[in-house]
């Protein structure tokens, strides 16, 4: 059995104009078709699976920036960028960007290194030396767009670099196309908040105004007792391929009953059926279940589907942690993982945090295969059925937490580190070793000081880069302690 597909969002699309001036066009021979190749360059550097790229070409006129203007927006863009080939005039861009309405990356990028000085002081014709120089001046009227944006009240960003053969340049364009993605993403994104918040933990409740006004989507408030009358329609033969399934992807342990296995199957599958009846991206859930036997069976057997959903791009976050479950599904975005995570411990021997939490893992970034096993307790909490254990793979990570901040409403909170290898607690739970260029004892001081709550999504690879500009297209504050 197969689980459901994702419905697919709305095409996510990138604008992409150049600007010239057209007064050059009959003055200077051939300008006007190499800025264009310019334009053309970039859009095929641009284009990706997954990315609609309107690029409409060279504007060099007031007209045209209002037309430009009128299209990006019947298009829907997520970010424009603004390729500068050479002089124009800011009243050829103000219009473009004005209507639409997204935030700007300004490109300014020269076709080489350099200009080829004695080749260009050999060329005698000062037309022609003219027009040579003005397909490499891409910097002269970026001070000038950047002076009528700041007036404007536009959001903008710069790259500068060159058009062919740079590697800094276009990494970030590939990191600003990557968090225009992920916005986008969860703009689009379906949260499902099904049950209530583990009682007393005060640092987990939210607003969920403030996560829709912040990061767009919609939040599904679901009843367990759905989940439940789903588990009663699961069949027989549908147990037994989601078992299989199981013991495909874990490493299920001989002590794990059969009977655990099975009831663990059955809510695997019932929930498959809920995320796709909602159309979900995301689930925070918490539910005890108390005097309802069906409620409390489906709760009590939802981690192993959970992180079934969890590795497959539906992060699922346990203790109701609506905020946390948003962080998972950033990290996620970025094809990082994003797995739900709390300090554990601190060596100081070895100068790493442990960290995990019971619940569901991400499978994908899993050190080697998931282990599943049967469990009494959780955490301390009265509990029983599997559960899972995992490591996270061991190299870079990134941890992240949305704060909600007094005073600035949401902000973003991350951490650089690396995933050790080390002894680890086989507890039943994820559960790694990180550690911290800051060392540990400054890496918690200075991610507590922050007040975000006690869980965090961790994620593999280096992410600082792309969050610093999610947090800018969301216009959202980022802090990285390290």
């Amino acid at each position: 059995m197969h689980p459901p597909t994702r419905p697919p969002s709305p095409s996510f699309c990138v604008g992409l104009f150049g600007i010239g001036l057209d007064a050059y066009w009959p003055q200077f021979a051939g300008l006007q078709a190499r800025l264009t190749g310019y334009v053309e360059q970039v859009a095929a550097k641009l284009r990706r699976p997954g990315v609609d790229v309107v690029n409409l070409g060279l504007i060099d006129t007031p007209e045209k920036a209002q037309a430009a203007g009128h299209r990006f927006r019947q298009a829907d863009v997520d970010i424009i960028f603004l390729h500068v080939t050479t002089y124009a005039l800011s009243s050829t861009v103000l219009p473009v960007v004005r209507r639409a309405k997204v935030p700007v990356i300004i490109l300014n990028l020269q076709p080489e290194a350099a200009i080829d000085y004695q080749r260009f002081n050999r060329m005698g014709d000062r037309t022609a030396m003219t027009g040579e120089w003005l397909a490499h001046c891409a910097a002269c009227p970026v001070p000038e767009i950047a002076n009528v944006f700041s007036r404007a009240g536009i959001r903008f960003y710069q790259i500068t670099g060159m058009l062919g053969e740079d590697p800094q340049c276009w990494d970030e364009v590939d990191e600003w196309i990557e968090a225009a993605r992920v916005a986008h993403a969860m703009e689009h994104n379906r949260l499902g908040v099904m049950g209530h918040y583990y009682n007393g933990m005060l640092d987990i409740y939210t607003d969920l105004t403030q996560q829709c006004a912040w990061f767009g989507g919609h939040v599904e408030i679901m009843e367990v007792d759905e989940l439940a009358a789903l588990r009663r329609e699961v069949t027989a033969d549908e147990i037994a391929g989601r078992v299989a399934h199981f013991q495909e992807v874990f490493d299920v342990q001989p002590d794990c009953p059969p009977e655990e296995l099975a009831r663990a199957a059955r809510t695997s599958v019932a929930l498959d059926r809920l995320v796709e009846s909602h159309r979900l991206g995301s689930l925070a859930y918490y539910y005890l279940g108390t005097g309802n036997a069906e409620n409390e069976d489906a709760v009590s057997s939802i981690i192993l589907g959970n992180s079934l959903l969890t590795a497959r791009g539906i992060p699922a976050a346990g203790e109701m942690e609506i905020k946390n479950v948003q962080a998972m599904k950033i990290v996620d975005g970025f094809g990082a993982g994003g797995s739900f995570t709390e300090y554990y411990a601190v060596d100081f021997n070895d100068d790493v945090v442990l960290m995990g939490h019971d619940g569901p893992g991400h499978l994908a970034i899993a050190e080697g295969k998931t282990k599943v096993r049967p469990l009494q307790v959780y955490h301390g909490k009265v509990g029983r059925g599997l559960s899972v254990e995992m490591s996270v793979r061991h190299g870079p990570v990134t941890l992240l937490s949305v704060v909600e901040s007094r005073e600035s409403g949401l902000k973003l909170l991350a951490a650089e580190g690396e995933s050790v290898r080390g002894p680890i607690l086989e507890i039943g739970n994820t559960n790694s070793r990180y550690r911290f260029g800051i060392g540990a004892r400054r890496f918690i001081n200075d991610w507590n000081a922050q007040g975000p709550a006690h869980h965090c999504a961790i994620g593999v690879g280096h992410l600082a880069g792309k969050l610093r500009k999610l947090a800018a297209l969301l216009g959202m504050e980022l802090v990285q302690v390290c």
